[in-house]
């Protein structure tokens, strides 16, 4: 093996010209792949409203669990905004009980809350994170990109609107997370009252915390002892300040007794460099109408995209600089700096391309190279 476990992130991303239905049966035949191939955990991520099919993570989860054997299931992550404690515990604990020993609970906060009138953003405070590009052992760390300069704000208040009671305010991360792991404790109380969330209590579950910056999620996570996901592949500026803070923070716990760090990488993989690139050619285009349009589009074919324009270059330049593009010596050599830089315990990679043949021939050739396959 080279170097720490490798795990997998899945979109189930939506290919233009293709449907939803499509993406979750390629999503379930990639995760009996990764079994196979050797991968630690499967983990599924939290989209709404978008050209990805993972808006339901815990229903996947089930799906995926039931569809596999061995191989490790999770969420990356359940965005606790949009939900209650007793719902998180109580669907992963009935996933627990039906797949014992392989179900990860992963949260995390929602990246935006919803505006009002009476209520604006308020303006965030300076951060001390350089703002020119930087190389750390082999590692690009680029400065941070404001999305709030292209974001679609009219789009994002409608869209929290949605998955948000009316009126209803997002609870305190630090105080849901808290709840969650009473419940699962089987020590929560309301006004006095002993509740027992079942299924979840005693289940054996762990929270997984998902984060991208040295802010509450990394410091929660360190302060309750739970392991860490840094988000590298989607906030390369700040994932390495996120894996500070955390083990900063870290305190033992019955989960932990000492930090457990895995961060992400964006890979695509083909046999020789030049296909690579191609294949890899319209990931910007899809980040591009992430970060400034009407959220992802479906995930473009390469032979039909035009070039970036100097302007769409300048919104994407941070996330196509930090994608691991080439064969697999190339990439497995920046997922080593990766690890190098950060110590993590664990790498999880995530690989979207046009064909679904070619996002299986990506981890197929990276689970060969890191040696967890023959």
């Amino acid at each position: 093996m080279t170097g720490v476990p490798l795990s997998v992130l899945d979109l189930a991303p939506i290919s233009a010209g293709s449907d939803a239905a499509t993406a979750l049966r390629n999503t379930i035949d990639l995760a009996q792949h990764a079994e196979r191939w050797g991968f630690r955990r499967y983990w599924v991520a939290e989209h709404h409203f978008v050209g990805v099919a993972a808006s339901q993570p815990a229903v996947l989860v089930g799906q995926i669990a039931a569809a596999t054997n061995t191989i490790r299931v999770g969420t990356a992550a359940v965005q606790l905004s949009h939900t209650t404690a007793a719902a998180v515990v109580e669907s992963f604990g009935m996933l627990e009980a039906l797949h014992p020993g392989r179900i990860d609970l992963g949260v995390g906060r929602s990246g935006q809350r919803r505006l009002t009138p009476d209520k604006p953003r308020k303006p965030r405070p300076k951060t001390e994170t350089p703002r020119e590009w930087r190389e750390i052992d082999g590692v690009v760390v680029p400065p941070p990109f404001d999305l709030r300069s292209v974001l679609n704000k009219e789009r994002v208040q409608a869209t929290m609107a949605i998955l948000q009671q009316p009126e209803a305010v997002a609870p305190d991360f630090a105080e849901q997370l808290g709840d969650i792991i009473a419940m699962l404790n089987g020590t929560y109380q309301v006004d006095g009252f002993d509740l027992h969330a079942v299924p979840g209590e005693r289940s054996g579950l762990t929270p997984w915390v998902f984060g991208s910056s040295k802010g509450k999620s990394a410091q929660v996570a360190g302060a309750l002892g739970l392991p860490f996901v840094a988000s590298y592949h989607l906030t390369p500026a700040t994932a390495l300040d996120a894996v500070d803070a955390y083990r900063a923070a870290f305190q033992p716990s019955r989960f932990l007794s000492r930090p457990y760090v895995v961060i992400s990488a964006d890979i695509v993989v083909a046999d020789d460099s030049a296909t690579a690139r191609r294949l890899a050619s319209s990931y910007g285009h899809w980040v591009y109408s992430i970060r400034a349009g009407d959220g992802a589009v479906p995930y473009p074919d390469p032979d039909e995209c035009l070039p970036l324009t100097d302007e769409q270059l300048a919104v994407v330049n941070d996330r196509l600089a930090t994608q691991f593009v080439g064969n697999p010596d190339e990439v497995a050599e920046r997922l080593t700096a990766l690890q190098r830089v950060s110590c993590a315990d664990e790498l999880v990679v995530t690989s979207v391309t046009y064909r679904h043949e070619d996002r299986l021939r990506s981890h197929e050739l990276m689970a060969k190279r890191w040696g967890l396959c023959a």
